[in-house]
């Protein structure tokens, strides 16, 4: 209790530390229209918390929905690759190669990738999907506020608390029913996709 008290009370100063203004990408219409994927799997949503393994902070948080698309809602990421066009932190055009390039570019000695998805409803999905389109670009800092804000708002959510910290985000997610976990590490990541970029994190 202390400590969540503790960071609580410096997070003004981390925030202007590591902080700073959205920054708004828009891709046009025909862009975005050629990359739509739809999957063919169930609705289901895939929250992605970027590790540290020196100290076991929570770095980053990404949220994936599968619904009549299937999008990567990356507030205030930095991936980028061609094949996968942004609109205000939402990447669309999610095949499996532009997840397993996601997921290969978090993923690196200094982080693992906590990867936790859960099966929904098609009206959860729906609502989803509606929510990251319409949330607009993110600051810096606030990954995990932004996917808590829009996650909390949705039914079957209602207990995922809002905040900044990516791995609290993980511990209400994975505190959901029905919730199946995995690890990817640098070295159990395929880095063999074609992908070339340069990490910016």
């Amino acid at each position: 209790m202390f400590l969540r008290w503790l960071a609580f009370l410096f997070l003004p100063l981390i925030l202007a530390a590591c902080g700073g203004p959205a920054e708004p990408v828009w891709a046009p219409d025909a862009v975005v229209k050629q990359a739509v994927y739809a999957h063919d799997g169930p609705p289901r949503v895939t929250l992605f918390t970027v590790v540290s393994t020196r100290n076991g902070s929570g770095g980053h948080s990404g949220l994936m929905v599968n619904g009549a698309e299937r999008v990567m809602f990356d507030p205030a990421g930095t991936f980028k690759v061609p094949f996968a066009p942004e609109r205000n932190d939402v990447l669309f055009g999610m095949t499996e190669r532009a997840l397993a390039a996601y997921v290969d570019y978090h993923a690196r000695p200094e982080w693992k990738v906590r990867v936790q998805e859960l099966d929904v409803t098609e009206a959860q999905a729906a609502a989803l999907l509606a929510a990251v389109k319409a949330y607009g670009a993110v600051p810096k800092a606030q990954c995990s506020l932004a996917i808590t804000r829009i996650l909390s708002g949705v039914e079957g959510f209602e207990n995922v608390g809002v905040g900044y910290f990516p791995n609290a985000l993980a511990g209400d997610f994975g505190a959901l029913s029905g919730v199946r976990e995995r690890l990817v590490t640098d070295a159990t990541a395929d880095t063999s996709h074609n992908v070339i970029f340069e990490p910016r994190r």
